[in-house]
């Protein structure tokens, strides 16, 4: 008879790329990449077509994924939109209200705000979603809603809140600007309108234009 051996046990093999399986933290990082993809994607869609006409099929092929993929990440397209705006604005709006919290004198937190307009706004694609908001927003007052709520009521929340520390401090004469804090962002808003239909007949000196609008607010520094 054949002696009786004992079977050795080969010790479990750790899940990898041989195995066949994917790992938890290449598995994430993939899904996270193929959602940012479909954000890059349906910008380049609602830019293109406007959020009404854009189709979910097209920005499906831009993102390079099937239609169901988006489903995935994304219940609608609304939503599509909805966490577009969130992903390219909220660091911006993270930063100004940081910024508004620091305790700066007015001149310098609004000498910030022009650089990060130019630079981190209408230097990048945010300028496209604002812009987008501009156009569709009137026929489709949820976005309008939510990008009320999530950019425009938080930054007026802390910008206020500045502004009377800088009204108490003296910097500023009267409350005007406490009353309608919506005037220190009618320079960007025109920027951004005047670079989509006019800068290709007449480019714009954006930080210029913003620190004259400023100096008609508050006064040249200096001035008596």
């Amino acid at each position: 008879m054949a002696p009786n051996r004992t079977a050795s046990k080969s010790p479990p093999r750790k899940a990898g790329p041989e195995t066949g399986t994917i790992p938890m933290g290449t598995r994430a990082q993939r899904a996270a990449e193929r959602r940012d993809a479909i954000l890059a994607a349906a910008l380049d869609e609602f830019a293109a077509q406007g959020f009404a006409a854009a189709r979910l099929d097209d920005v499906a092929k831009r993102a390079g994924v099937a239609k169901g993929t988006i489903y995935l990440y994304f219940a609608d397209k609304e939503t599509l939109f909805q966490e577009l705006i969130r992903a390219q604005l909220s660091p911006v709006v993270g930063g100004v209200i940081h910024a508004s919290h620091a305790e700066l004198p007015l001149r310098m937190f609004v000498e910030q705000l022009i650089e990060v307009f130019v630079r981190e706004v209408l230097g990048t694609r945010r300028k496209d979603v604002i812009r987008l908001i501009i156009t569709e927003g009137p026929r489709f007052p949820k976005l309008a809603e939510f990008y009320y709520r999530e950019v425009i009521a938080r930054v007026m929340e802390a910008v206020r809140g500045l502004l009377r520390r800088a009204l108490e401090r003296g910097e500023l004469k009267d409350d005007a600007l406490l009353k309608h804090p919506q005037l220190l962002a009618a320079p960007g808003i025109m920027a951004i309108v005047w670079s989509g239909l006019f800068e290709r007949f007449e480019p714009l000196d954006v930080r210029s234009l913003m620190r004259a609008h400023f100096e008609i607010l508050f006064g040249k520094e200096g001035a008596s």
